[in-house]
Order: structure tokens, then sequence, then C-alpha cells
């Protein structure tokens, strides 16, 4: 959910950030655990990652068509339904980063003053 970096400047917006971002996943679990109700199944069944993507796929359709709402949700859940975790009992999976650290140091001031500086050592 993109969520490894918040983009807010003030701890009260960084604050509605992560309230925005609890929101959204707890919506996310809602619509699946709708659609597990749907068949029989246990929420845990149903993917994560293909919910959020099917539900991004689906947002301009639930946006435009106020009459079909109905309709349209209901084959939200059937997508949301289609996508289903395996069952991988002896499975585990370290915990570590991926992401490689980047070559460059961090801009740690404003751009306009690091420009002066590199135009003051060139």
């Amino acid at each position: 959910m993109q969520m490894d970096v918040l983009r807010c400047k003030t701890p009260e917006m960084v604050r509605k950030e992560l309230w925005m971002h609890l929101l959204v996943y707890n919506l996310i679990r809602e619509v699946m655990a709708q659609a597990a109700a749907t068949c029989g199944a246990e929420p845990g069944t149903i993917s994560f990652k293909g919910a959020l993507q099917t539900i991004q796929r689906f947002q301009s359709l639930l946006e435009a068509g106020q009459r079909e709402f109905a309709t349209l949700y209901d084959a939200l859940l059937t997508a949301v339904r289609s996508h289903r975790v395996g069952d991988r009992p002896d499975r585990y999976e370290p915990r570590a980063i991926k992401r490689r650290p980047k070559p460059h140091d961090l801009l740690t001031m404003p751009r306009s003053e690091a420009r002066k500086r590199l135009t003051r050592a060139a």
C-alpha cells in the first residue's frame, strides 16, 4: 500500500496519513470478509494483494456507475473471491530487507541551497 515512505511533513498530517492507511487497510479487509462470506470460505484464504489490485481495477467503474452499483459490487466480490492463497504449511520466509541502499547521500537541506553549494564547489 506504499506506506514505507510517509510523504507528509507535519506531525498532524503524518497522523492523518497513518489513519488513512489504516482505514483503507480495514476497508480492504472488510471487502475480503464479504467476498469470503458469499462463498463460505475463511477470509484468511483470500489474497490481500489480489484483493487490493482487484479493487483498484474496479475503482473507476464503481465511481462512474451509480445505477448498477449493486451489480458491479457483486462482480467485485466474485473477482476478489477468485484470488486465493494456497496452503503452504512448511514455508518459512526470512525477515530481510530486499531494497538495496542507494549509493547517493540523502538530500538533507533545501534543494536550492544544495545547488548553490554545488556551484561554489565547481
